[in-house]
């Protein structure tokens, strides 16, 4: 048994375009997707529903599980769970975590984004892949696509 912290992130499309968030956090700066936490006793998809609509104004439905990034550290598995969905209602409003709008999903690798976000969208986009992760190398991070 282990000690595992849940967080998740969900890829909001709308034909070419994607929501997404430029997070004010200073531990993880940057354009991403929005996300967050899950709290105890929630389910993973309740928790996805709420952390998009806490930090876009949108109430997203039916977000699928596409992906995994996933670390130890600290005494700690970390998982973040990858959701995509093309079914929400309401309209943007940025938050306290940072503004949102609506990016085309191409012209994402030329933004500013989150620390390794560029690669992590692989996961969302490609089926092949189902899992980011991060391990300790001779002391540094690096990380395996799978």
């Amino acid at each position: 048994m282990e000690k595992v912290e849940f967080t998740n992130m969900c890829m909001i499309t709308d034909g070419s375009k994607v929501v997404v968030i430029d997070r004010q956090k200073k531990d993880w700066p940057g354009i991403t997707f929005p996300g967050g936490h899950v709290e105890r006793g929630e389910s993973f998809t309740d928790a996805v529903i709420r952390e998009v609509k806490e930090e876009t104004g949108l109430t997203v439905r039916a977000p699928r599980l596409c992906g995994i990034k996933d670390w130890y550290e600290n005494g700690c598995r970390f998982a973040v769970l990858f959701y995509k969905t093309s079914l929400f209602e309401g309209e943007l409003v940025s938050s306290k975590e940072g503004e949102v709008w609506w990016e085309e999903l191409e012209n994402l690798p030329k933004l500013k984004l989150s620390l390794d976000m560029g690669d992590m969208l692989r996961v969302f986009t490609e089926d092949d892949l189902s899992e980011f992760f991060y391990r300790l190398q001779d002391g540094k991070w690096v990380y395996d696509l799978k």
